[in-house]
């Protein structure tokens, strides 16, 4: 019997209504097979283009999944450790220095300067705390280091030559012992190419995208592609406008810098299948084996101490801890899916979930920056939706029941 998704429907098909959304495109799979698919309205900022399974969205943060899985293969394969040093890898890291004027969680937010009094790291950053968001990075891509860096090269810095200068600025604290959200996995990405020999988009292209049959995810959108990018907004602090935001992703500083934190764009069509190759234990649709289940495993153990995790526990992210790279349910009251369930989100509104209980991954997408509301209130919502249908079909699984 097919699962009723009615009410996931009508919630999606509100959402233009409700929070003023041009375009709203979800997929959900189960086990290879499409369970749902729903899009509403318009990719263009005229509203006369109907959106289509061809638009691309720029999906920010959820790039971090595809970063993630790119390096727990070089981690199955031995070429990366996660608890190995950084500077192994990228020795511009050797000698880290911490802030001792930044003050955290305060509004606006004030970047560590390279003239703040510091002083040294006491212990040096690990892949595993780049991952885990307790590195001490910040998440300043506009800092005076990372614009020299750009300058001196003529706009064409690549992706190892920022992170070196990003290198360059004081942590927010010392490494391992709070957590804040970071360009670790732009680090992540450059230990890629490090450890690789390959840029880091060609090695997703070699090893991710190209296997599993992947044909529109981009880091950089071709110029005959452009055109296929739904119009992008963004929220009006203190109140709930949205705005035309015609200002691209400012996270592709220059052309060869292959964010690993926020760069790709692609399809929803693409981009699930990614996941749902998550959700099924690391084996894609086409029999591809993209990861171990263990490793998938160690993505969604949660990885923070108490005083890490009552950082994250900001993040509105309720019911959730961090692991590598990812949210991980660990309170099965706070949702209708189940514990152990993970994934993550966009600046824009993108939202992933793979489930590897159940096999069952969901894929959302919108265009709207900075819209506080598609995390606390969209995301959530949707997700227990899609679970209320799935419970009458399935029952609900929770970790360990397969």
């Amino acid at each position: 019997m097919p699962v009723n998704f009615d009410k996931v429907r009508a919630y999606l098909s509100s959402l233009g209504d409700t929070y003023g959304l041009h375009a709203v495109d979800c997929k959900v799979m189960r086990d290879h097979q499409v369970l749902f698919r729903e899009m509403y309205g318009h990719r263009d900022y005229g509203h006369s283009v109907p959106i289509s399974s061809r638009d691309l969205y720029d999906v920010y943060s959820c790039t971090k999944i595809a970063t993630m899985t790119a390096a727990m293969q070089l981690v199955e394969k031995g070429m990366i450790r996660l608890d190995e040093h950084v500077d192994t890898y990228l020795p511009a890291f050797s000698h880290m220095n911490v802030s001792e004027e930044f003050v955290p969680f305060k509004f606006p937010m004030k970047w560590p300067a390279l003239q703040d009094r510091t002083h040294p790291a006491p212990t040096k950053i690990t892949i595993r705390e780049l991952m885990a968001m307790t590195s001490g990075l910040s998440y300043d891509l506009e800092s005076e280091a990372v614009r020299t860096a750009v300058a001196e090269s003529q706009g064409q810095a690549g992706t190892v030559e920022i992170v070196n200068a990003i290198a360059r600025m004081p942590l927010l604290f010392d490494p391992g012992t709070r957590y804040a959200y970071s360009l670790g996995h732009d680090v992540i990405a450059a230990v890629i190419e490090s450890v690789s020999g390959q840029r880091y988009a060609d090695y997703l292209q070699d090893h991710i995208f190209g296997p599993l049959g992947l044909h529109d995810m981009y880091m950089h959108v071709p110029e005959s592609e452009q055109d296929r990018l739904s119009a992008q907004y963004g929220g009006v602090l203190g109140s709930n406008d949205i705005r035309r935001m015609d200002v691209g992703n400012r996270y592709r500083i220059t052309s060869k810098y292959d964010s690993g934190g926020a760069g790709l764009a692609c399809t929803v069509d693409d981009f699930i299948l990614l996941l749902d190759a998550l959700a099924c234990g690391g084996t894609a649709h086409n029999g591809y084996r993209l990861l171990s289940g263990e490793s998938i495993d160690q993505m969604r153990t949660p990885q923070l101490n108490e005083a890490a995790q009552a950082d994250f526990s900001r993040s509105g992210k309720v019911g959730y801890g961090y692991g590598l790279g990812v949210r991980t349910l660990t309170d099965g009251s706070k949702s209708k899916s189940p514990v152990g369930e993970f994934g993550w989100d966009g600046a824009a509104g993108a939202y992933a979930l793979i489930d590897p209980i159940n096999h069952v991954s969901i894929f959302y997408a919108q265009e709207v920056l900075g819209m506080m509301r598609s995390y606390s209130e969209i995301h959530p919502t949707l997700r227990d939706l899609v679970y209320e249908a799935l419970e009458t079909d399935c029952g609900r699984r929770q970790e360990g029941e397969y």
